[in-house]
């Protein structure tokens, strides 16, 4: 597997990936995730260097993730992530771990201080994610903080406190 910037021939690979990641069980409908990227890619809140995909031996994408800006208390000092899918016949092979740590490895290095998301409480701890109204840092209205979380970086201050905004597609969820 290899991990490596989105390029603009992965657009539809990336859109399949969300589908079926995010496939409901009846099959009934598109799963938002599948066009939330493309309304990110198209936000100002979008930050290509934060859109990476996992690709299999020939190159296929099985795995994608993304950050976008996200505010706190108005400030751009953090990245929301998410969505993070991978294809069904690839989950539980690494590939989410994998594209996790390339995530935040990228973030970390361009200095960015705080990455949040909403996420399963079980999952992202693994990777230094936390509650992050520890943090001082509280979730948009009308979520709840039960699985809001955050991940401050080595460019974290404590000065970071307040309501997160994520980019603008994700208010229309």
């Amino acid at each position: 597997m290899l991990i490596r910037r989105e390029t603009p021939a992965d657009v539809d690979a990336i859109r399949a990936v969300h589908a079926a990641a995010f496939a409901k069980v009846d099959g009934d409908g598109v799963p938002v995730e599948a066009t939330l990227v493309d309304a990110l890619r198209a936000d100002e809140g979008w930050l290509p260097a934060y859109s990476l995909v996992a690709t299999d031996p020939d190159g296929q994408v099985v795995g994608h993730v993304v950050a976008t800006r996200a505010r706190v208390a108005g400030e751009p000092v953090a990245l929301g992530l998410g969505p993070l899918g991978v294809l069904p016949e690839w989950q539980r092979r690494g590939v989410g771990e994998a594209l996790m740590h390339a995530v935040l490895g990228a973030a970390d290095a361009r200095d960015e201080p705080l990455v949040v998301l909403l996420g399963h409480p079980d999952y992202y701890p693994r990777f230094g994610f936390r509650p992050a109204v520890e943090l001082g840092v509280t979730p948009p209205q009308p979520w709840g903080p039960q699985h809001f979380q955050a991940r401050p970086l080595h460019a974290w201050r404590e000065s970071i406190r307040g309501e997160v905004r994520y980019a603008r597609p994700f208010e229309d969820l």
